[in-house]
């Protein structure tokens, strides 16, 4: 990328190698959820005009190692990636009949509103901002803020330590704010996390910042030069899925069937096929906000 001078062919290089890995070791989540035989919905939700079509378009990130990572197949790999199958599935889509659209923190209000995509399944944290202009569903998971450092970097081991400092993260995302008006570093944006990594191994920038779980995927993949600078989260990320705003009855019918996931399984199986691969510590559904 020209902003930091990116070299494109060590960053895609990169990207597939960690493509491969997550392939390797299960990324794909394993067999997709069969699909449920004639589900039934009330007339004109959501829910029946998505099963009677018989596919579903989901928004989800290409670039977020665990979560939504891009694989070989052209596919996206990960936990949000499970989440929206087993979602599909629920309506009587099979994962062959998902449209995955790659969204960035930058535009996934924009396509939820424009009708590009029926939900968003991205990392995407519930916040009364983005209540503004679309739904959430869930939260399904809860992350916190975390700082990604060079392997070398033992100057900055918790937010305070970026005050004046350069910290590269996604346009439009809730830590790029945080990281700036509460810890006041001096925001290098990027349309993508996986763009901040040669800034941050050339040194350009003194760290990265999102959420601790997509920073783990980046040291997962390359130990050697980067760490997390801390264990500790600095902020609470709940992760919802994103739709319509008014489309009350298609949240609540999520909502239903996130809860339905943790006591069926479902939701235990999507985590140890990709996230739990590297991290160890299953979670729990959180409470949903049924607001």
């Amino acid at each position: 990328m020209a902003l930091f001078g990116t070299k494109k062919a060590v960053l895609t290089a990169a990207t597939a190698a960690l493509a491969l890995a997550l392939s390797a070791c299960g990324g794909s989540g394993g067999d997709s959820p069969k699909p449920a035989d004639n589900p039934s919905f009330a007339a004109g939700t959501t829910m029946e005009k998505l099963s009677k079509a018989g596919s579903i378009k989901i928004g989800t990130k290409f670039d977020q190692p665990l979560f939504g990572q891009k694989g070989l197949d052209g596919k996206p790999v990960g936990f949000d990636v499970e989440i929206g199958k087993a979602l599909a599935a629920k309506l009587g889509i099979g994962a062959d009949k998902i449209e995955w659209v790659e969204t960035v923190s930058a535009n996934r209000e924009a396509f939820i509103e424009q009708g590009r995509v029926d939900i968003v399944v991205a990392t995407y944290t519930i916040n009364d901002k983005r209540k503004e202009k679309v739904a959430f569903a869930g939260p399904y998971y809860e992350a916190g803020q975390a700082l990604l450092v060079n392997k070398d970097n033992d100057t900055i081991t918790k937010p305070e330590d970026v005050k004046g400092k350069k910290v590269c993260s996604v346009t439009g995302s809730t830590p790029a704010t945080t990281i700036v008006e509460e810890y006041g570093a001096v925001l290098v944006p990027a349309a993508k996390y996986s763009d901040c990594l040669e800034p941050l191994r050339n040194k350009q920038v003194e760290a990265i910042t999102t959420d601790n779980v997509i920073l783990a995927g980046f040291v997962d993949k390359e130990p050697d030069a980067f760490k997390l600078a801390s264990d500790q989260t600095f902020t609470k990320e709940p992760y919802g899925i994103g739709l319509k705003k008014d489309d009350t009855e298609f949240r609540n019918w999520i909502n239903d069937q996130l809860e339905a996931f943790e006591k069926d399984g479902t939701y235990k199986k999507a985590w140890e096929d990709t996230a739990g691969k590297v991290i160890k510590t299953a979670p729990s559904l959180p409470a949903i906000d049924r607001y």
